[in-house]
């Protein structure tokens, strides 16, 4: 009956796949000195707390500040972490994602909205971050971020997504994300996770689905982010709305960013950004770096988790 039987619970210790994480990505991970990583809250006002993961030993400031793309969560970033390490690093669950409360107006698509909650996170935990990476979703809240709280962006990593991008290009993420919104098993869950993700091995997507879904009492499944307007669902129905270009507003934000821009962008098919993208990119701000993943699409952190880490860490010097 697959790896897990219908209804049959399955245990999930949160930070305990970490050595599979390593040894997939052949990473070093010492058991007798593993890295140092805890699950941390913010009062976000209105009663919401927004969750995330902080990795390294507490002394300081973070030096980088990670969001995860829609439908994502902090743990989408676990391989990067640990390429990354010694680096401090706060990985957030954006609104209505991972463990983190709802977005806290109706419409979920706003990037503003999350950015302004995030911003609250940034300033509490990592006020001295010396970058913020985003990755799809993520990376347009960073591009938010950077507007109502710039001096919160020092510099700024983009993961495969920039203003403006066609929503076409971003329609097997639509498919995916606004699929069934339950399921009988885990093996139902990963099989259909699976039929999305082909050029993913099966034991990173199981890991992925047991940070991103939680077990019902009846013994179905359903993914740990909102569906409604506030939720993942809520943000790609958005999307859609918007018509071809999406947060097209965004661009000034952008362009406004002081310090240095980085675009890491997959070229695989299920990439969203095109040679236009780019194109626009360098146009709005002509000191940025671009830096393309021939094997990688859309979830860079996914497919290429090292080679994204060494980037990041050439950009941040």
């Amino acid at each position: 009956m697959g790896d897990v039987a219908r209804g049959r619970d399955v245990g999930y210790d949160e930070f305990g796949m970490l050595p599979e994480n390593a040894a997939e990505a052949g990473l070093p991970f010492d058991a007798a000195d593993p890295p140092v990583v805890e699950r941390v809250w913010v009062d976000v006002g209105g009663g919401r707390e927004l969750s995330a993961i902080a990795w390294g030993d507490g002394a300081g400031s973070p030096e980088v500040v990670l969001l995860h793309g829609g439908a994502q969560n902090a743990h989408t970033w676990d391989t990067v972490a640990l390429a990354l390490r010694p680096r401090t690093i706060l990985a957030i669950d954006l609104p209505g994602h991972g463990h983190s409360a709802d977005a806290r107006e109706s419409d979920g698509s706003s990037a503003v909205a999350a950015a302004e909650d995030v911003a609250t996170v940034i300033r509490e935990l990592a006020p001295e971050a010396r970058a913020v990476v985003g990755m799809s979703f993520g990376g347009l809240t960073a591009i938010a971020l950077a507007g109502v709280a710039p001096d919160l962006v020092r510099s700024l990593a983009l993961v495969d997504v920039l203003p403006g991008l066609e929503s076409r290009n971003a329609s097997h993420i639509m498919a995916f994300v606004n699929g069934p919104p339950a399921f009988a098993s885990f093996d139902d869950l990963l099989e259909r996770t699976i039929q999305f993700n082909p050029h993913r091995s099966r034991s990173s997507l199981r890991r992925g689905i047991l940070h991103n879904a939680a077990q019902q009492p009846d013994g179905s499944w359903v993914w740990r982010h909102s569906r409604g307007s506030s939720g993942a669902a809520g943000r790609i129905a958005g999307i859609k709305a918007q018509g071809d270009q999406l947060y097209q507003d965004l661009w000034s934000d952008l362009a406004g960013v002081a310090g240095p821009v980085l675009l890491c962008r997959g070229l695989r098919d299920d990439s969203v950004l095109r040679d236009r993208d780019v194109d626009e990119l360098r146009r709005q701000a002509p000191n940025a770096q671009v830096v393309d993943f021939p094997d990688a699409g859309h979830s860079i952190q996914g497919d290429r988790p090292v080679a994204l880490a060494e980037t990041l860490a050439t950009f941040l010097g």
